[in-house]
């Protein structure tokens, strides 16, 4: 789907009928969402641009994600997506900058581009360039990574009570959970720090090249815009660092409730240890043993000697501290 939007009065509105061969000549913003063959082509003959395919979206290689042609930058960035449902993933948007227009190819809906459509068709400040589209759509996503990394902190907080809470005890707590929460939050702060990373990179390449014309104003935007993701991209570190550490301390919790189990059989098996020599000696055909004639001596002076010695076996546990 081709998304053209022009300039108006009241803000940056999307062009009714923009299909192909439509295009205003005022047009400012062109959104590629999981765009047919027809309409990049037509984008690439009206423009004079080169639209990545979905293939070379996800190369790696900074030289195929941040690069100039033909008087264009071409910008990829890493972005997370899917971030309030249980499986988040991470998609390759590509921003193509020209003299007057800002073309977007993305193949994935995502809610930064729905809030910055919201937005920019009521503040008649976004037309004001290309430059400024892809100032707010990067500020729109710095603020979606902000509000997701405030959520994956509180969680974490929120877990680290859980795990570190005097006096609870540790059969108590379903750990399992506590492993799933911590995995899921740490998988989030990943993706949102690869975003923050990419977006850094994308920010830095615009600021550098000579393409790129800039008055004071969108200079110190650009510039505040990358010192929000630097910040960002240190307290994701940070709460990387805080998942990674609750891991392990949940993982050594286990640890402890798998050693008090064996303990206890442990003990369980020494204390039945002396009662079963004692039956085993009394389970003997011999004559000779004490307290054999009677008709219930034998019976009761065995039981009360089993008794005795796993009293004997428990106090001297307790006096060694091991119960």
């Amino acid at each position: 789907m081709l998304n053209v939007f022009v300039p108006r009065p009241q803000g940056l509105l999307l062009q009714e009928g923009a299909a192909p061969p439509a295009l205003a000549p005022d047009a400012l913003w062109l959104d590629l969402l999981d765009p047919t063959p027809e309409e990049e082509r037509f984008v690439e003959s009206s423009l004079g641009v080169d639209v990545p395919s979905r293939e070379e979206m996800t190369e790696i290689e900074t030289s195929n994600r941040l690069y100039e042609d033909n008087g264009a930058l071409y910008m990829t960035a890493t972005v997370a997506a899917q971030l309030d449902t249980d499986r988040p993933v991470s998609i390759a948007v590509t921003f193509i900058l020209t003299g007057e227009r800002l073309v977007t190819n993305r193949h994935l809906d995502t809610r930064p581009f729905q809030n910055f459509i919201a937005y920019a068709a009521r503040h008649p400040a976004v037309h004001q360039g290309p430059l400024s589209v892809l100032a707010g759509l990067i500020e729109a996503f710095t603020e979606r990574i902000a509000d997701i990394l405030e959520r994956v902190g509180a969680n974490l907080d929120a877990v680290s009570d859980g795990v570190f809470t005097r006096g609870a005890a540790t059969a108590s707590r379903d750990l399992r959970s506590i492993i799933e929460r911590i995995g899921f939050n740490g998988e989030l702060n990943s993706k949102a720090r690869e975003s923050l990373v990419s977006l850094g990179r994308l920010l830095m390449f615009v600021q550098q090249s000579g393409k790129v014309q800039m008055d004071g104003e969108q200079r110190d935007r650009f510039r505040s815009i990358s010192r929000d993701v630097t910040a960002l991209s240190d307290h994701a570190s940070f709460l990387g660092a805080k998942a990674s550490f609750l891991l392990e301390a949940t993982l050594g919790l286990v640890n402890v409730e798998q050693n008090n189990i064996i303990k206890i059989f442990s003990v369980a098996a020494v204390l039945f240890l002396p009662p079963t020599l004692i039956a085993s000696i009394y389970g003997m055909n011999f004559k000779l043993l004490p307290q054999l004639p009677g008709e219930y001596g034998n019976f009761l002076f065995s039981i009360a000697l089993m008794i005795g010695s796993m009293g004997v076996t428990y106090a001297l546990f307790k006096r060694k501290g091991w119960l």
